[in-house]
């Protein structure tokens, strides 16, 4: 290991000091917990049942801290995307370095303040820094890696986590699509999606990022658009409170390029499209008749603009979504429940919404996470607190074991022992 690497000296301490948090008390952990003011469901042994042939033992998972643990989070929620990764490594028992966003470096100073105040640098410590930074914290083997952004980021972190056999989490992101069935109440439809599409003015992994709508319903969804923007937003969401900014020059700049794309495709913006550069705002903006060539029907969007693609059959919506790559999230509207089952068995995601968007997120009892191109592994509640734990098999011989009895030499009486127990498996227990 490279002595350089202006980070081995943190995580030479962590390292050290990972079967000190490692031991600690449930107590111990749920006190700190509460400094962050969140909640904890706190198991570490969970007996399993044994069959027959390990007569006398006891076996159970043990859920042992993974060890010494980074944290990469990005820059739409910088805190929830910090913090909650944060809850379920604690909860396991494990040392964690965290490494922020720069493009958030106001909300990146209060979590560093807050985590400087709470933890001693040996347990948790925050690291702000630009790409150089994640690079060298990169280097570093760590036990498990938690890292949020995009895919193409995300290969790059696994390449690295590779040359360390380091476990990975990886939340990402990718074109999560929006079905509208004619079976739909079109104007709830719309409402939820015009809320979902443009709460922190689509910069959420898991926004709506295009629509399948049935051709008999688009002129319906692009009347209803227009006047759900203005109910939420007024008739100019740059004055509205409610309304995010695109978070850098940079982004709104690339937006900006797909709507020129947009014109250069022959495409419609139906509403919206206007940008104020010194505010980095952008319209909220539906565009129709793209190809499916253009740029916002092939790139994760992720700001304020909403496609919308028409269809006859749902099965032509259905191919369309297995043509690309699995994503984080698919969302479906429809009263009819053929179509809802059709969909839901015949379409790969992370996560799904039926008749909403973006809720099952915010249900801790499920589990969160992409599917390939959009994530590895899941978090939220129990299943983040499993990321950031080995579930380690344990057998406790207790009393004499039947394993004993079927040890060599192999004489007649073990080979009728033998046949008495497969005899008795077959009738007692049932494939």
């Amino acid at each position: 290991m490279d002595n350089r690497n202006p980070f081995q000296e943190l995580f030479n301490k962590q390292r050290a000091f990972q079967y000190t948090v490692g031991n600690t008390s449930a107590a111990d952990r749920i006190k700190k917990l509460k400094q962050l003011r969140v909640a904890l469901e706190n198991t570490y042994k969970e007996p399993v049942s044994a069959p027959g042939t390990l007569l006398g033992s006891q076996s159970y998972i043990l859920n042992e801290p993974k060890g010494v643990c980074l944290i990469i989070s990005p820059w739409n929620y910088p805190i929830n995307l910090t913090f909650g990764p944060l809850v379920s490594a604690i909860a396991g028992g494990n040392t964690v370095v965290l490494k922020p966003s720069e493009m958030t470096p106001h909300s990146s100073k209060l979590m560093a303040d807050i985590i400087g105040a709470l933890f001693n640098d040996c347990e948790v410590a925050l690291v702000e820094g630009e790409k150089e930074t994640s690079e060298a914290l990169l280097e570093l083997p760590f036990n498990h890696i938690f890292f949020t952004g995009s895919p193409m980021v995300g290969k790059l972190v696994m390449k690295a986590a590779a040359q360390n056999l380091s476990s990975v989490t990886l939340e990402l992101g990718g074109k999560s699509p929006v079905i509208v069935h004619h079976s739909a109440n079109v104007k709830k439809a719309v409402k939820r999606i015009v809320y979902g599409k443009f709460t922190n003015a689509g910069q959420t992994c898991i926004a709506p990022d295009y629509i399948l709508i049935h051709n008999s319903l688009k002129e319906q969804f692009i009347k209803y658009f227009k006047e759900e923007v203005r109910a939420m937003y007024s008739n100019n969401p740059e004055t509205s409170s409610a309304y995010s900014r695109i978070v850098n020059e940079k982004h709104l700049n690339r937006l900006q390029s797909y709507l020129e794309d947009v014109k250069h495709n022959g495409g419609t913006v139906e509403y919206g499209g206007k940008l104020n550069p010194s505010t980095c705002y952008l319209e909220p903006t539906l565009v129709t008749n793209l190809p499916d060539n253009a740029v916002l029907m092939q790139e994760e969007i992720f700001g304020p603009i909403l496609p919308v693609k028409t269809y006859t059959h749902i099965e032509e919506a259905v191919d369309y979504i297995n043509a690309n790559e699995k994503p984080l999230a698919l969302y479906l509207f429809s009263k009819d429940k053929t179509t809802i089952n059709f969909v839901l068995k015949n379409t790969r995601a992370g996560g799904s919404c039926v008749n909403h968007v973006l809720l099952h997120f915010l249900n801790h009892n499920l589990p969160f996470g992409g599917v390939n191109n959009s994530g590895i592994g899941k978090s939220h509640g129990i299943f983040g607190f499993k990321e950031f734990t080995n579930q380690r098999s344990v057998l406790h011989q207790r009393t004499i074991s039947a394993v004993d009895w079927l040890m060599p030499p192999y004489t007649n009486w073990k080979q009728k022992l033998v046949n008495f127990s497969l005899k008795w498996f077959n009738v007692h227990i049932k494939l």
